[in-house]
């Protein structure tokens, strides 16, 4: 049994390797960036949460001395950072320095494979200046380098789903000639958790990859294969890395600094050129179909763990759930439905667990599909995001461009708090109290320019809002 930090631990990866941990016997700090949010529902007596936003490293909660091993699993690339590279370094730097006064015998990065033979993306520059940057601590560094990883929510996979499902015709740029070597999320969880304190893999670098090399063109049509859809892809040569980012922006879920970070590194190969690994980790790796039928057999049984959509977007300092819990009331505009329950609480109750991604909105589903348009035109989420559960919800969700900051069933208590682009903070709130329900959107404005921005949409907001509240509280 040993004594592990998992930094990044509401990510895609974090909270998935924290299950495995901890069904290996190990114990766990868990390493939250936002006070509040755990790992999902996720108690177990070895599960330890602290919280810390290792870019203020004084805000990090103390460390245990004792920890054996550290994992670091942090990016920036969903954020709207200025200067990635600088960014990611600046947060390596802070979490050695607080490593280093622990008894750590082992840091584990997952990074990207790198071709150091050649030029490397912006992402990829930061990943090995991340790697640099941790090999500088006391406590020895493993590094795994994977390419592109496939699992239900995972941002390569779901770039790839949307795609693929979607656009019958693709008109692809020269990138999709670009050989990678797909890996299963349950693969790269493998390796992490085996190179756990292995005294052969201190100090190493090794790619890890599934058994195959496919270009990302070969990745699409055999997606478009296993799901049985006929797909054509065409290659234009003058669609550049940025204009195919906004292309994916408005075809799939994932957010536009995601999108260029990953479409400017899908322009180098990443297939592993070193497979050192099989020396002192034998391992079988899920092929792309059988990935890809483990990913969708998980979408089905809605055992979805995590997703990339689990990172927030909050950009302020030591952020506190807290705050966004308490919906303001002075300096603030409201909109506020009351209506009588016309059915059973439970099933009331329901609905509104079953809010936003596929379920919609109850009501004027059109005029939410613009707004999230609208949204993803200038920056934002949109409502490609979803929702990792049809009908279960947990503090940390994303629903659509809506974060839960408080998801309280027993009492019908649902609190979300805006990520979409809006001069100005909101909340939308559902409560049930003596048989009504109360649906209050709050908006607390920024400037001339966000009053300006609610007075626009009264018009929208007063049909939208009362039809949502009758569609949730009665019959349809």
């Amino acid at each position: 049994m040993s004594k592990v930090l998992v930094t990044g631990c509401t990510g895609f990866i974090g909270k998935r390797l924290i299950y495995q941990l901890l069904d290996q016997g190990h114990i766990v700090y868990a390493l939250s960036r936002i006070r509040g949010v755990g790992v999902g529902h996720l108690t177990h007596p070895n599960l330890h949460v602290i919280w810390g936003d290792l870019k203020d490293p004084t805000s990090v909660d103390p460390i245990p001395k004792d920890i054996d091993a550290a994992y670091y699993l942090i990016h920036s690339m969903a954020e709207d950072v200025k200067n990635l590279l600088e960014t990611e370094g600046k947060t390596a730097e802070n979490f050695i320095k607080l490593i280093d006064q622990t008894a750590c015998k082992q840091v584990i990065y997952l990074g990207g494979i790198i071709d150091e033979r050649g030029d490397l993306s912006d992402h990829l520059k930061s990943r090995k200046n991340v790697e640099e940057v941790l090999s500088k601590g006391k406590a020895p560094l493993t590094i795994l380098r994977a390419s592109i990883i496939i699992g239900a929510g995972s941002a390569s996979f779901e770039i790839i789903r949307d795609l693929v499902e979607k656009l019958p015709l693709m008109i692809a740029p020269k990138w999709v000639k670009s050989q990678c070597q797909p890996i299963s999320i349950v693969d790269v969880l493998f390796y992490l958790s085996s190179a756990l304190l292995k005294e052969s893999m201190y100090g190493k670098i090794y790619d890890i990859g599934g058994p195959e090399i496919l270009s990302f063109e070969q990745v699409l049509l055999r997606y478009a294969k296993f799901r049985k859809l006929t797909r054509w892809i065409i290659d234009v040569p003058c669609l550049t890395p940025k204009l195919s980012s906004y292309w994916l922006v408005f075809i799939t879920s994932v957010r536009f600094t995601l999108c260029s970070y990953l479409v400017d590194s899908m322009r180098f190969n990443s297939f592993c050129r070193d497979k050192s690994i099989d020396l002192v980790l034998p391992h079988a790796c899920l092929t792309f179909e059988e990935a890809l039928n483990r990913a969708f057999l998980k979408i089905s049984q809605n055992e979805v763990v995590s997703t990339w959509m689990d990172s927030w977007l909050i950009e302020s300092s030591n952020p506190d759930i807290h705050k966004f819990i308490e919906v303001p009331e002075e300096g603030c505009l409201k909109d506020k439905q009351a209506m009588p329950l016309g059915l059973p609480k439970l099933e009331v109750i329901q609905r509104i667990w079953s809010i936003g991604g596929k379920n919609g909105w109850y009501g004027l589903n059109w005029a939410w599909r613009l707004r999230g348009l609208m949204d993803k035109f200038i920056g934002g989420t949109g409502l490609n995001r979803g929702r990792r559960h049809p009908t279960e919800v947990e503090v940390g969700d994303s629903i659509d461009f809506w974060r839960v900051v408080k998801a309280d069933k027993e009492n019908g208590d649902l609190i979300l708090y805006a990520e979409m682009k809006v001069p100005g903070e909101a909340w939308l709130q559902f409560k049930i109290e003596n048989d009504i329900l109360y649906q209050t959107a709050t908006f607390r404005p920024k400037g001339i320019l966000g009053r300006a921005y609610w007075y626009a949409m009264l018009p929208f907001h007063f049909f939208i809002f009362k039809k949502m509240a009758k569609s949730l509280a009665q019959k349809l």
